[in-house]
């Protein structure tokens, strides 16, 4: 059936409400999808980063409490975990202070070389920080060379705008590597000016890749691609925290190309029935997680799907 991996950076989050802590949980947005698809008993491996400290240690656990191989995660000694401290606002959204201590070697393992029928997630700064770089593409391309479905999540933050001009190049490297982009309107606002579905298709068109989905917050979800134009929309819930919903979209996303086993097949063959149903299951995972402090599906969730 395919392996999936999901690479990118681990951060411990902790979230504050009014001034006072809320919840702890492990976090990092290809953790978060990670997490998901474990508990959907996927085969989910987890490429990232975690000290050996106490704090490491307790994500290590959770992931092999939820289904996640990490085989694949490099554990440091010379450095910290990284740690997010999250505050909502008053839409439960997150503002973020971030304390990292890293080693100077970064992602020192051997990774995986993915096979045709494999699924692929990368995204966020660290598909785009130095560090990590030439270890992260030559993974990605390894991917795309054997025909694994390559989904890639910008996942911009504002933070990140004043180095744009620096890292435009290598987001649209990132798109020509990728099967699928799903990106917010946040991103292509941020990224390329723009809150059209229409225009961020063009853009990422132009950069060679055929799929986009385009997430609206509350609103809607829009798809493009040369064959389909679709638009789903977005029930509407009382949040209670918006932190981890786009990365559980993208589980709910890779969770219904995998249990239709489309992974070994072109995307250019999936009906335009199978990408409203994928989307619609996709939207469920997003709302289900806006309504609860975790970063996840909860497992009673994960459960009724199965």
């Amino acid at each position: 059936m395919g392996n999936i991996y999901t690479i990118g950076e681990t951060v411990y989050d902790i979230i504050f409400k009014n001034g006072q802590p809320l919840s702890a949980n492990a976090g990092g947005a290809m953790l978060n999808t990670a997490v998901s698809l474990g508990r959907l008993e996927l085969p989910v491996s987890l490429i990232s980063e975690i000290a050996e400290d106490n704090i490491g240690n307790l994500v290590m656990n959770f992931l092999v409490e939820n289904g996640v191989y990490s085989r694949y995660i490099c554990r440091f000694s010379d450095g910290k975990t990284a740690v997010a401290l999250a505050f909502l606002d008053d839409l439960e959204n997150a503002l973020y202070s971030f304390y990292k201590q890293y080693p100077a070697n970064r992602l020192n393992i051997s990774l995986p070389e993915p096979e045709p029928g494999d699924i692929v997630l990368f995204g966020s700064f660290f598909a785009l920080t130095g560090e990590v770089r030439e270890k992260l593409v030559e993974f990605i391309k390894t991917a795309q060379q054997n025909k694994a479905v390559i989904i890639y999540d910008p996942n911009f933050r504002p933070p990140h705008l004043k180095e744009l001009r620096e890292i435009i190049g290598l987001i649209y490297e990132n798109i020509s590597f990728s099967t699928l982009i799903r990106g917010s309107n946040e991103d292509f606002e941020m990224i390329f000016g723009t809150e059209s579905a229409d225009e961020a298709f063009k853009i990422v068109r132009k950069n060679g890749c055929k799929f986009l989905i385009f997430t609206h917050s509350d609103r809607s979800v829009e798809f493009r691609s040369d064959k389909y134009s679709l638009s789903v929309e977005v029930p509407k819930v009382k949040p209670v925290s918006t932190i981890g919903a786009g990365d559980s979209f993208n589980a709910g996303l890779i969770y219904a190309i995998y249990e239709n086993n489309l992974q070994n097949k072109s995307p250019d063959l999936w009906s335009e029935d199978f990408w409203r149903k994928a989307i619609t299951t996709a939207v469920s995972f997003g709302s289900h997680v806006c309504e609860h402090y975790d970063n996840y599906i909860s497992k009673g969730f994960a459960k009724n799907q199965m």
